[in-house]
């Protein structure tokens, strides 16, 4: 009797947890998302740009392979690994870099990933002056093939598909800590919301989401599993309580 009460707990528990994200399909397909104060933006398999304008995805004058949005700004990777940046109504060329992922949701700072897998930082003042020849970028000791931002920590995904943190970031030290510490699990892609949530896919495609994580303990405490996606996922982001994941086949959901 009572380890039949255990199960029946145990799949209620599921059952529940599973029922907590309402989502909605949203027309087109991805490769690529992400969100931050409000706006969503995606790519697609031909590097084409779109917004998330409340029921659709609208296609804006962009090709990109990458794109971020957040308090950073806009900012786009194209295929030739040239940053552009939304500045005065018109995306403009950021002269001195190339990057093949951008991120813009720490705390005005950009970071990026260049071809080779080094990894940069640009300070909040120097990416609020604009794009400038002369902005003092940062190159952090290690290597990554993703980097994502939040308030207060950093996390990124190695080739190997190890996790790693860069605790303390803030607006004027990009760099944080100065130094990547591990984080238990392996993933292939990993997203720090805009309010400190984190989301990541793994590779064999399941979805997970950081418990435990605040200021106090940036590294969190466990991985749980999310379940969206029938097929498996390929990414994810998170922004003012609404979670936006690509399938495995490019289908995007919306979730609450």
């Amino acid at each position: 009797m009572k380890v039949c009460q255990c199960i029946l707990l145990l799949f209620s528990h599921l059952f529940l947890y599973t029922l907590a994200w309402n989502c909605e399909v949203i027309p087109g397909t991805l490769k690529q998302i992400d969100a931050g104060l409000g706006i969503v933006g995606g790519v697609n398999n031909d590097n084409e740009v779109f917004l998330f304008l409340g029921t659709s995805f609208e296609r804006i004058d962009l090709s990109a392979k990458h794109f971020t949005v957040g308090p950073a700004g806009e900012l786009g990777a194209n295929s030739s690994n040239n940053v552009v940046k939304f500045v005065d109504g018109s995306f403009k060329l950021i002269p001195g870099v190339q990057f093949k992922q951008v991120d813009a949701g720490g705390d005005q700072i950009i970071v990026g990933v260049s071809p080779v897998d080094d990894v940069f930082c640009l300070n909040k003042d120097n990416n609020n002056v604009g794009p400038s020849s002369d902005a003092p970028w940062i190159q952090l000791a290690g290597k990554l093939k993703y980097y994502s931002c939040g308030p207060y920590s950093c996390w990124g995904v190695n080739s190997a598909g190890n996790i790693l943190i860069r605790r303390f970031v803030t607006g004027a030290a990009c760099g944080g800590s100065n130094v990547f510490e591990a984080v238990a699990g392996a993933l292939s892609m990993v997203e720090v919301a805009t309010d400190g949530n984190i989301f990541g896919i793994d590779p064999q495609g399941n979805l997970l989401q950081r418990v435990g994580v605040s200021i106090s303990n940036p590294f969190g405490s466990s991985w749980t599993n999310i379940y969206i996606c029938p097929n498996g996922h390929k990414h994810v982001t998170f922004d003012l309580g609404w979670l936006y994941v690509i399938c495995s086949d490019g289908s995007v959901r919306r979730c609450i």
